[in-house]
């Protein structure tokens, strides 16, 4: 039989494990939520969507949000991986990328509809009629990375039997902006986006009714977006994440988020299969974009 005292030290230890247990998770569940962000708009008139997003997190978590400003969406990856930041928040192609290393979780994915994602915008008085039409023009996209002002496109130039370097030459403006401006400028025929911006109009859409066109549609993608988090966060906070964002990416923020407001309305699915994110390796393996190209 073990001795009294034994014992005692015994059940001392184990109530000692368990308050230190429990510190822990309350410790976890108080810490403040890392988010790993991208600039979304430079325009100083307009609420800064970044920073309504920390707002209203903080508001449905009651937890202290804190931001990292990265310059782009392998920055965004790798700070997620070696567990620096806790989430962020990506388009289709990106979260497919990322989720593909096997090295970071989908909290969460917006699905995607039936309506075509991409067109590619051209001038009014441009001869352009159709997406042949384009061979031997140059084309802006946003960047390598976006979902909507690339690869989408870029798959719908591909079933028009167009190819990147060969039939039409490819610049990358940095993003959406950058694109309209440079098809504003004249320096492009075409800028390839989000059939959502042109929705917009200004100030994230420059063109007003009349001043322009769009020239094809491309498919539609299974997964809109996704919030991905580094694979040791703790339940407390994937539950508070997985309960607020819903709210978050309501209609009644939907001005407030700007760019990330087109995630509004579409129906969310927790925990999302890697396996989801399968369809888009051929679009991305046309594109020739890998993980490392997300810059």
């Amino acid at each position: 039989m073990r001795p009294p005292a034994l014992l005692t030290l015994s059940l001392l230890g184990l109530a000692g494990l368990a308050i230190t247990g429990c510190q822990a998770s309350a410790t976890a569940a108080d810490a403040p939520i890392k988010i790993a962000t991208l600039p979304v708009s430079d325009d100083p008139t307009a609420v800064n969507p970044n920073e309504a997003q920390v707002e209203l997190l903080e508001a449905e978590t009651g937890r202290e949000v804190e931001v990292t400003d990265v310059p782009d969406y392998l920055s965004v990856v790798e700070a997620i991986r070696a567990d620096h930041v806790d989430m962020g928040i990506m388009s289709g192609f990106p979260s497919a990328l990322a989720v593909n290393t096997g090295e970071v979780d989908a909290l969460l994915a917006w699905k995607g509809s039936d309506e075509p994602v991409s067109t590619c915008v051209v001038l009014e008085d441009s001869p352009v009629q159709k997406l042949e039409d384009f061979r031997g023009k140059t084309i802006a996209f946003a960047d390598q990375a976006s979902s909507s002002g690339y690869f989408m496109p870029v798959y719908m130039l591909h079933q028009a039997g167009l190819e990147q370097g060969k039939d039409y030459e490819a610049i990358f403006a940095g993003g959406h902006e950058g694109s309209f401006a440079a098809l504003e400028q004249g320096q492009v025929d075409a800028a390839c986006t989000a059939n959502v911006l042109t929705e917009m109009g200004k100030p994230m859409f420059p063109f007003a009714e009349g001043e322009w066109r769009g020239i094809g549609q491309s498919p539609s993608m299974p997964i809109m977006g996704s919030v991905l988090t580094r694979q040791s966060l703790d339940e407390p906070t994937r539950t508070a994440l997985q309960e607020a964002i819903p709210k978050v990416f309501s209609e009644a923020n939907k001005e407030k988020l700007a760019g990330y407001s087109s995630f509004i309305g579409l129906e969310i699915e927790n925990s999302p299969e890697p396996s989801r994110y399968a369809g888009f390796a051929e679009i991305a393996d046309v594109a020739g974009v890998e993980l490392k190209d997300l810059k």
